[in-house]
């Protein structure tokens, strides 16, 4: 028969052994560091002032008393350090850094998960909350395919709910994608308070861009006969989305058509000419700069069209300019301006 027990080597008491109560004690003592184990640290010299019962596991190159122990769990009993080897499968509990670990018979290892099952909440690197019931704080994430494809899905319950990716600044939400309130995917963005929709796509694939700048800009009225040298303008907006508007008053009548926003834009105009003695009109970008010029020779009626692609800013504005003699048809479909951000 062997002197100790063959797990946690807690030693018998022998029959022919006196003082019995002495291994009596010593198996107490053993029993009580390494049941429920706690480890408060690991470190290769032994603490100066340990309490009673404190436990250590004995890092490599240890010193003192520890000499020769390295990896061994170090108990203060009674005045002096007992020292026990861990086998496979023991756990303990390491204070430092809050965490059960288990003895591989090479390292001590957090406990892993199990293989399946499920779990109310689950945060890694951070606290996860009835809402955020899975947190993850990390610099990235990855999600890799099991030997082909990959998806991530994302369901809501109603077409009216939310299923969408979103998008924060400190905690500020400032871009979303997905299906937001209904079954169309759309994208959005916000300066931090108010939320614009850059684009949709409807359930048959129609695309639609609701804020991107657009517009058709006529003059209300039947004619009118600008001198030559004058600019005139608009002032009626008969499609406007993205923010165009209209600005200032122009000599000749009208308002300027201010651009909300830089990029290249398709723009166009239709000049309807009832008579003429030869005439030329202009799209005028900031009052001085031509971007369209038309002429057209002395008669009657005719309609006029031209359009091209520029580069615009946001705050530039847009108007007519006038040279010679012409009597220009107003109203919608006539004389006007058109615009579109491409």
């Amino acid at each position: 028969m062997a002197d100790t027990t063959a797990n946690l080597e807690m030693p018998f008491i022998l029959p022919s052994q006196a003082q019995k109560h002495v291994t009596h004690n010593e198996a107490l003592l053993k029993l009580d560091a390494l049941v429920h184990l706690a480890i408060v640290a690991e470190q290769a010299m032994p603490p100066g002032s340990p309490a009673e019962g404190d436990c250590y596991l004995v890092a490599a190159a240890p010193t003192g008393a520890w000499t020769g122990r390295q990896a061994q769990i170090a108990s203060w009993q009674d005045g002096y350090w007992a020292f026990s080897q861990p086998k496979i499968g023991w756990r303990a509990w390491f204070a430092v850094n809050s965490r059960l670990k288990v003895f591989t018979g090479v390292e001590w290892q957090d406990i892993p998960l199990p293989a399946s099952g499920s779990l109310e909440q689950l945060g890694i690197s951070t606290t996860p909350d009835g809402t955020n019931r899975l947190a993850v704080s990390s610099p990235a994430s990855l999600f890799n395919h099991a030997g082909s494809g990959h998806q991530i899905k994302i369901n809501k319950a109603a077409a009216t709910d939310t299923a969408s990716l979103l998008f924060q600044t400190n905690w500020v939400g400032h871009a979303e994608m997905g299906l937001a309130g209904n079954d169309g995917f759309s994208v959005k963005v916000s300066d931090g308070s108010t939320w614009n929709t850059g684009l949709t796509i409807s359930a048959a694939g129609h695309v639609a861009k609701p804020n991107q700048p657009a517009a058709r800009a006529h003059r209300t009225g039947t004619s009118f006969s600008p001198s030559s040298g004058q600019q005139s303008g608009f002032t009626t907006l008969a499609l406007a989305q993205g923010g165009v508007a209209l600005g200032a008053a122009v000599s000749a009548g009208g308002n300027r058509v201010l651009v909300p926003a830089a990029g290249l834009y398709l723009v166009g105009v239709n000049i309807a000419v009832q008579t003429s003695s030869g005439h030329t009109t202009s799209l005028m970008l900031n009052g001085s700069q031509t971007l369209i010029s038309i002429a057209g020779l002395a008669g009657g009626a005719q309609m006029q069209s031209a359009c091209g692609v520029f580069s615009l800013s946001a705050g530039d504005y847009l108007t007519l300019g006038h040279e010679g003699n012409a009597e220009l048809a107003l109203g919608p479909g006539k004389t006007e301006l058109f615009l579109t951000m491409l």
